[in-house]
């Protein structure tokens, strides 16, 4: 940004400059990660929908399990020993719950006859006793099953607890039953009716089906949308046994994923439902095993309140219900597409990190052989010089008065003046580089003037002629003026170049040949627009010229002053700058690369 400024700098649109490189090397990776971008970006798109506006499913849940278990109980009466017969229907085994979840009874201890009053408490290793020392009245353990009275009493046969006020007899402490009691209970159906509702989108549905066979159960493959299950199904599904986790209990989750398209063209909107096994399986290593909790069934006997406490094992089913509702948006599209145009400059980023890497010091330190190890150096340090400039940070104007001038009243005005002219222009701008992109622009005047008098202003065409070919001229030159190599045979290779293909008149012959390399008034101009205060001295001068040929030549022929570092002059050429600007001792070191 300038430091001046006005208001027509507003409405001034600026955009990044693009470098171009024809190159089949980063053309073919830049299709190759554009197509793999564009491959994902697409499957993206499609697969998840994310051209749609996603919205959380809202769900309630209602179950009603059905089935009949037989159960046979062995009870003590007036000291026989007697098998009794149950039947358990549905409410019997099934308790309410809150939430989406219901339980399934498949397993229970039963203490019967509890009334309130005092009784000795279940020989523990914490309730034991020898004497009332051992025992401190109110006193309320949290594993207790009720509060101590500070005695010390027989509990059966010589083992002694503390007596406690509870309900009582107290329940002991025994295992589970095995099998199970309720084993049958695999064999139980549970119907679910699941409604879902997307207010965004002013859509709502249910899981049962019109014209729903009340018979079906449901099936992975052969019936996945009905939504009547058999236990035993579920626990198989998850790859476990119902009889085995029917004696301690356990805790099993029904997962139900809506993945709607709410689309007219796509429309789908069914549940998908799978099990999931949410309790520790390992229950020999679980400090609490399984799933079980206390109930009692309270009565009178005799004008006495008694009751039977139940401890009951069972299966707790959550019903777990998410997905989510699409519909297409096009706010929703554009979003995704414009994040995902990011994804197209990896490309750009991974040749520039080839270009930034390639093109470092890697062959700087050797000559360029003859082999092509290097060339890829070469290329990429051409490409980092067009892609990348430095420049140099400007320094503050300084105004000095040329020696031999005195200081004068006028000379000091002027210089005040000239300070008004930039006052707000603060540093020097930095002349540019040696430019040569543009020869034809040169005035006429620092053209050579013509040798021969006869000679026409005109320049005149290459004539399509051939050359005869000279004693001296090698077997690879097709203009006939080119001379062998003086390099050593290992790089001799680098300079066996002629300026045609096929056999032609040579370029040296050529009017603008003469007129723009060969010309010792436009190479004397251009050294010293490059340097003004240049000494050219009768030593030094050809080896000048010589060289500012070179790039001369260059520049005409590549429309490019980069690549004067890098090209290799035509033998014919060659030869003809130096006899033009011969070198004192007729030694020439060759063609050198940068590297």
């Amino acid at each position: 940004m300038p430091a001046c400024c006005s208001c027509g700098d507003v409405f001034q649109y600026e955009t990044d400059k693009v470098i171009r490189i024809q190159s089949m090397n980063y053309g073919t990776i830049k299709w190759f990660f554009h197509v793999i971008v564009f491959s994902y970006v697409s499957f993206a798109l499609v697969s998840d929908k994310l051209y749609q506006q996603k919205e959380p499913v809202i769900s309630s849940v209602h179950t009603k399990v059905k089935g009949i278990a037989e159960v046979k109980e062995e009870i003590i009466e007036n000291g026989v020993k007697k098998s009794v017969q149950h039947i358990f229907d549905t409410a019997d085994y099934t308790f309410p719950l809150q939430g989406n979840s219901f339980f399934v009874m498949t397993n229970f201890l039963k203490t019967e006859g509890q009334e309130q009053r005092l009784c000795p408490e279940y020989p523990t290793r914490r309730t034991l006793c020898s004497s009332d020392r051992g025992c401190k009245k109110g006193w309320m353990d949290p594993k207790s099953k009720g509060i101590q009275t500070g005695r010390c009493i027989v509990y059966k046969g010589n083992q002694k607890t503390c007596e406690v006020a509870a309900w009582c007899p107290i329940e002991a402490v025994e295992e589970a039953p095995r099998p199970a009691l309720l084993s049958s209970a695999e064999n139980f159906t549970v119907l679910i009716k699941n409604n879902i509702d997307f207010p965004g989108h002013n859509y709502t549905t249910r899981n049962i089906l019109p014209g729903l066979n009340i018979t079906c159960t449901f099936h992975k493959t052969q019936n996945p949308q009905c939504p009547i299950f058999r236990l035993g199904d579920i626990f198989r599904e998850t790859g476990d046994n119902f009889s085995d986790v029917a004696i301690q209990g356990g805790i099993m989750g029904i997962e139900i994923y809506w993945d709607c398209d709410l689309d007219s063209w796509f429309h789908h909107c069914r549940p998908k439902y799978s099990f999931r096994r949410l309790d520790d399986k390992t229950t020999n290593e679980s400090l609490y095993p399984g799933y079980n909790f206390r109930y009692a069934k309270y009565y009178k006997e005799n004008n006495v309140e008694k009751r039977t406490l139940i401890k009951v094992f069972g299966i707790r089913f959550d019903i777990l219900v998410f997905g989510t509702g699409g519909k297409f948006d096009i706010i929703q599209l554009i979003v995704y597409i414009g994040s995902t145009l990011s994804y197209f400059g990896l490309a750009t980023m991974f040749i520039d990190f080839l270009i930034n890497t390639y093109s470092s010091s890697c062959c700087r330190s050797h000559v360029y052989p003859c082999c092509k190890c290097c060339e890829p150096c070469a290329v990429n340090e051409y490409y980092y010089r067009k892609k990348c400039e430095s420049i140099v940070e400007p320094k503050p104007v300084r105004h000095t008065m040329l020696k031999g001038h005195p200081i004068t009243r006028g000379s000091i005005r002027s210089l005040r003046n000239a300070l008004k002219l930039h006052q707000n222009c603060r540093f020097n701008p930095v002349r540019p580089p040696l430019d040569f992109t543009d020869l034809s622009k040169l005035p006429l005047t620092l053209h050579d003037p013509p040798s021969v008098p006869r000679e026409t202003e005109e320049m005149q065409p290459l004539h399509e002629e051939v050359t005869p070919r000279s004693g001296d001229s090698p077997e690879w030159c097709q203009c006939g003026s080119c001379l062998p190599s003086q390099l050593p045979e290992s790089h001799r290779c680098l300079e066996e170049l002629c300026c045609r293909k096929k056999p032609g008149a040579c370029i040296t012959t050529s009017q603008p040949f003469r007129k723009l390399v060969l010309s010792r008034h436009v190479l004397q101009f251009l050294l010293l627009y490059q340097e003004p205060l240049l000494e050219l001295d009768a030593d030094s001068t050809n080896s000048q010229l010589r060289h500012c040929a070179y790039r001369c030549y260059t520049t005409w022929r590549f429309g490019s002053q980069d690549m004067a570092d890098f090209a290799i002059l035509p033998s014919c050429c060659r030869w003809r700058i130096r006899r033009e600007f011969p070198k004192s001792k007729g030694q020439y070191s060759g063609f050198k690369s940068p590297y």
